[in-house]
């Protein structure tokens, strides 16, 4: 799905001073490249994005401050990469203080000052000098801090599930487009396409290895949800911007239980199918280069874990697709048992096994017209690959699209937009491409 690479114009000098821009054009233009001096320092942020040269160091802030935000995207997501690699991060933004300050914490640690901590996105984007965004907030959250993002002009990696609300998701991706085109560079949050196995399964799977895929399937279990290990948090109301957190949900009181674990309330988090499940679709997407999801049905509930904490978050869930390549899709969870994990793609020549998807496997194994070419269990050859957070610096510098572009995101989140609207209604959902709707049957 890595279409449509971003246009980017000209970058005028700031306060007057020259610098290196990389003129990109149309993809129907010859691409040319004006060079202007060298210079280290920190870039200006206009409202139009572009290529930024090799000396220019990239400012970045970081949106949701949480474990995923903390570690996952500065931690060990682009401080690995910071001695080859020219950034600093200047700013956060959280409504929990306590998330801030840790965070904060960690900057100070490694540049040696703090960086400027806010409790609403809006300040971040407000900064000029702020040439990037990280967005880790909570998944109800990200269609709004990304249609803002965009607005504002800035680079953007921002996490999945794309969308909880379908409508949002247009607002968003038509407006992440409209930045593309003026030179923002977005990478979506699915990380799994950037791995060296996981690019060797997609080789596989084109070289016709396996067969005609009728089936891909995966079973993603355990013991128990996911977000009973976010309860036991301290969280007071003097520490939080409730207001901020709800954002565009109905106004309720504090409740520091779902603040801190969110996860746990549909109102905020619709499960493992988007969270979990967008992983494996993506996943999918990028294996078999298929096109759009033609219909869905999921059914679930909370069936195991009812007790005092009173989570709505379907602790029980299954969503199946069809895709008009001719194969069938289901991404199921169950937290009442954590056997019969899986994750398979069924061919007519074999089956290709994902389940460990830094060393995926396939076999000629229940393929109706296997053909002796292969032998036993066979790893599927890595292709190397700059891991997810090194591919959007690389591309902030040359222009090219990242691996997870805004048009991967935004099919994943159809993907997921239609098996929510199918639990939410009971029925089954159908998606109009050329319309860009979601119907039930």
């Amino acid at each position: 799905m890595n279409q449509n690479p971003a246009s980017t114009p000209a970058l005028s000098p700031s306060n007057g001073l020259p610098r290196r821009d990389f003129l990109k054009k149309s993809t129907t233009l010859a691409a040319g490249v004006a060079l202007g001096s060298a210079i280290t320092r920190p870039l200006s942020a206009a409202s139009q994005k572009r290529v930024m040269g090799a000396n220019d160091r990239i400012r970045i802030a970081q949106i949701g401050c949480g474990s995923r935000g903390k570690d996952a995207h500065i931690k060990n997501g682009i401080l690995p990469h910071l001695k080859d690699t020219n950034f600093e991060i200047v700013a956060l933004a959280d409504p929990w203080r306590q998330h801030r300050e840790e965070t904060n914490a960690l900057i100070n640690a490694t540049f040696g000052r703090d960086a400027k901590m806010f409790t609403s996105y809006r300040d971040v984007l407000a900064m000029d000098d702020v040439d990037a965004v990280m967005i880790a907030s909570p998944d109800f959250h990200h269609t709004t801090h990304l249609e803002a993002a965009a607005k504002a002009g800035k680079h953007i990696y921002i996490e999945k599930p794309l969308a909880t609300d379908f409508k949002a998701l247009l607002r968003a991706y038509d407006a992440a487009k409209a930045a593309q085109a003026r030179g923002s560079i977005i990478q979506v949050g699915t990380q799994l396409r950037s791995l060296p196995g996981v690019t060797g399964a997609r080789q596989v799977v084109l070289d016709g290895a396996i067969g005609k895929i009728n089936r891909i399937d995966e079973c993603r279990n355990g013991e128990k949800p996911y977000w009973y290990s976010y309860l036991g948090r301290e969280v007071t109301k003097e520490d939080v911007d409730w207001n901020e957190f709800l954002g565009d949900t109905p106004k309720q009181p504090f409740n520091a239980r779902k603040i801190g674990a969110w996860y746990g309330y549909y109102e905020f988090c619709q499960g493992p199918v988007p969270q979990w499940g967008a992983h494996f679709l993506d996943l999918m997407h990028y294996v078999t280069g298929c096109g759009m999801p033609e219909s869905c049905v999921c059914l679930g509930g909370v069936t195991t874990w009812k007790d005092e904490n009173n989570f709505t978050t379907p602790d029980n869930v299954m969503a199946t697709w069809m895709y008009p390549e001719g194969f069938m899709v289901t991404s199921s969870n169950n937290f009442g048992n954590s056997s019969g994990n899986t994750r398979k793609f069924f061919g007519s020549k074999g089956t290709l096994d994902v389940g460990n998807w830094n060393v995926p496997t396939y076999s000629a194994e229940g393929g109706p017209k296997r053909d002796g070419k292969i032998r036993g269990k066979v790893e599927v050859p890595q292709i190397a690959r700059p891991d997810h957070f090194r591919n959007w610096l690389n591309c902030l510098r040359d222009g090219q699209t990242p691996h997870a572009s805004i048009d991967a995101g935004y099919q994943h989140a159809v993907a997921v937009m239609m098996a929510v609207i199918s639990y939410d209604t009971g029925k089954k959902t159908i998606y109009d491409a050329k319309a860009r709707t979601i119907k039930t049957a």
